[in-house]
């Protein structure tokens, strides 16, 4: 993973050549499919809250080979992604980009192909839009942790549950959490589903009743 300040990341990114793929999806984890299918390129993706579902998106698209950004989440975790598959090699990380934040992304949309984002507060209607319009011809997503106008999708954990502990003893093993879907257009039929987020082995795996029931 490469750590950059504000006033790197432009300078980096230029030499490095990155260039997104002519592919309509970037990858998602197996688990999150039936939510998904993929994230859109030239798409935005509304996360409610962060914690480990973020990092899912991320960690399917970097190990599908996707070069991705993480701008602005300063409590980033590094090795919470890395459990979850995600490679951290194709991750630029930007976790405090001041005042030049819209700046920072920007140029970020134009050369990688998902960028995760943290906004410092909230993205008005003109820089959306600019922001969606440069997505959309670099052929990139955007996942914004928080509330996005006009965001085509929209994720949220609707009830969670840790499970492993017992009565004032024993070990966390996994936290099951129901994942509700919303969106606009084609997308806009609500779907759900169970999941482990994280697994009792730190992966993201289904975890409704006939995914339990063939874990045994």
């Amino acid at each position: 993973m490469t750590v950059l300040r504000r006033d790197q990341a432009e300078a980096v990114l230029a030499r490095a050549g990155f260039a997104a793929q002519p592919v309509e999806l970037v990858a998602v984890l197996p688990a999150l499919r039936t939510l998904l299918g993929g994230l859109r390129r030239g798409q935005v993706v509304a996360v409610e809250g962060a914690g480990v579902l973020p990092l899912a998106l991320l960690a399917g698209a970097t190990a599908a080979g996707t070069w991705s950004a993480v701008v602005g989440l300063s409590e980033f975790g590094v090795l919470a992604a890395a459990d979850l598959g995600a490679d951290l090699g194709r991750v630029v990380l930007v976790d405090d980009p001041g005042d030049q934040w819209a700046e920072v992304v920007a140029v970020l949309l134009t050369a990688v192909e998902l960028v995760l984002v943290q906004p410092p507060g909230q993205v008005g209607g003109q820089l959306a839009r600019r922001l969606v319009a440069l997505a959309r011809r670099h052929g990139s997503a955007l996942v914004c942790v928080g509330d996005w106008e006009g965001a085509q999708t929209r994720l949220r954990v609707a009830s969670s549950l840790w499970v492993g502990a017992g009565q004032g003893d024993g070990h966390l093993r996994g936290r099951r959490v129901r994942v509700e879907a919303a969106g606009r257009g084609s997308g806009a039929r609500p779907r759900s589903a169970w999941l482990w987020l994280p697994g009792p082995d730190g992966t993201v795996s289904g975890a409704d009743l006939e995914a339990l029931e063939a874990a045994g």
